[in-house]
């Protein structure tokens, strides 16, 4: 099977649950406790209905939009993801290639295993740094300063993860970030020669962010310590645009309204967190109407196609961000099967917008059922 067999966002992750060792697929795949965060929000999106319109001339449609005022070619994103070359070789420099084409952000992860310098050149800047706070927060302000030396504009301050979650499938395999390799892990990357001889070819994957003096990251480091005072003083050091991801809250998101942020995440992290979250799908309604119409929200979470994309739209949503599902593009067809999968989820949305009457994404939650 190749790219040509994704036709759904679904085939790319059976194609990579295929090729990629056990640990890797479940680490990419996995949720928060036994998973019932992850199905409830998928059972969520899937209880949305969109209100089909006939008899309108659709016959000329666009998805482009705009984001903090600059055009974008698609109403969704790249949301940030640690360790993307897990699913494929140079899989970070594919993601930034396609938001360079397309207009749209590439969030890149403080834990990616490309140095953010190099991404947000290929991105030709359509690249957006993630940070966690973590520890003391020294090491954080440190990565704040490289981006900003870096060109980045806008700046994701991650907040739903004050400790990591615990994932049973990852935990199950020893999951760690380097590898550390015993005859469980080696079995299961024999099994796998495909993946295991690319990426012994191009080098081990590693966290290419935290090659600074002084600084050494740690994946299971506490990040308690981050309060509001935390956020003001990332406020007053970055000078760009301030993204807060992980919001869930209707008190919490008037409060960053207020705090000067500049947009919103919605978002769970993708049910990796805390399995009892609410749905985000189900808040978003709710923050859009207690920020007002003018403040930018963004959402992510369970999205797996366009017609998702539409339905985060239509519930408040400015714009979107996919995750998971264009790494298991990547992992089932490489570059060719990223880009296939990004073909597909366009032409879902633009299937669902003709067959809600929509021309354009101009006013589109107005436009809801």
């Amino acid at each position: 099977m190749n790219a040509r067999d994704i036709h759904s966002a679904a085939d790319a992750r059976a194609i990579a649950r295929r090729r990629l060792p056990w640990m890797i697929f479940d680490y990419i795949d996995g949720a928060a406790g036994t998973e019932t965060g992850a199905a409830r929000n998928r059972a969520a999106l899937d209880a949305i209905t969109l209100r089909p319109r006939i008899l309108c001339d659709v016959s000329n449609r666009s998805l482009a939009t705009t984001l903090f005022g600059a055009p974008a070619a698609r109403p969704f994103g790249i949301a940030p993801m640690g360790m993307c070359n897990l699913s494929g070789a140079g899989a970070d420099l594919m993601l930034a290639r396609l938001a360079a084409r397309h207009h749209i952000p590439h969030g890149v992860s403080t834990v990616a295993s490309t140095p953010l310098e190099r991404i947000i050149e290929v991105a030709e800047g359509h690249a957006w740094f993630q940070i966690y706070f973590s520890g003391d927060g020294t090491g954080t302000f440190k990565l704040i300063e490289r981006a900003r030396n870096a060109g980045y504009e806008t700046l994701v301050l991650t907040a739903d993860v004050p400790e990591v979650g615990r994932r049973p499938r990852e935990l199950r395999h020893g999951f760690k970030m380097p590898f550390k390799i015993g005859p469980k892990q080696f079995i299961d990357f024999a099994l796998h020669p495909r993946w295991s001889l690319s990426s012994l070819l191009h080098g081990k994957p590693a966290m290419a962010n935290f090659d600074m003096p002084g600084y050494a990251f740690d994946r299971t480091e506490s990040r308690a310590r981050a309060d509001w005072d935390t956020l003001r003083a990332m406020r007053d050091a970055w000078p760009g645009r301030l993204v807060v991801k992980g919001v869930l809250d209707v008190e919490d998101a008037v409060l960053l309204r207020d705090a000067g942020v500049d947009a919103i995440q919605v978002s769970s992290h993708g049910a990796r967190q805390l399995e009892s979250a609410p749905c985000p799908i189900t808040i978003l309604p709710a923050i859009r109407a207690a920020v007002g119409p003018d403040m930018p929200v963004f959402f992510d979470s369970g999205l797996r196609s366009g017609e998702d994309a539409l339905k985060a739209l239509h519930a408040g949503a400015d714009f979107t961000f996919f995750g998971r599902i264009l790494q298991f593009a990547i992992a089932a067809g490489g570059e060719e099967g990223l880009n296939r999968m990004w073909d597909v989820l366009s032409d879902e949305l633009s299937i669902a917008m003709a067959q809600t009457g929509l021309r354009d994404l101009t006013g589109v939650a107005e436009a809801s059922a």
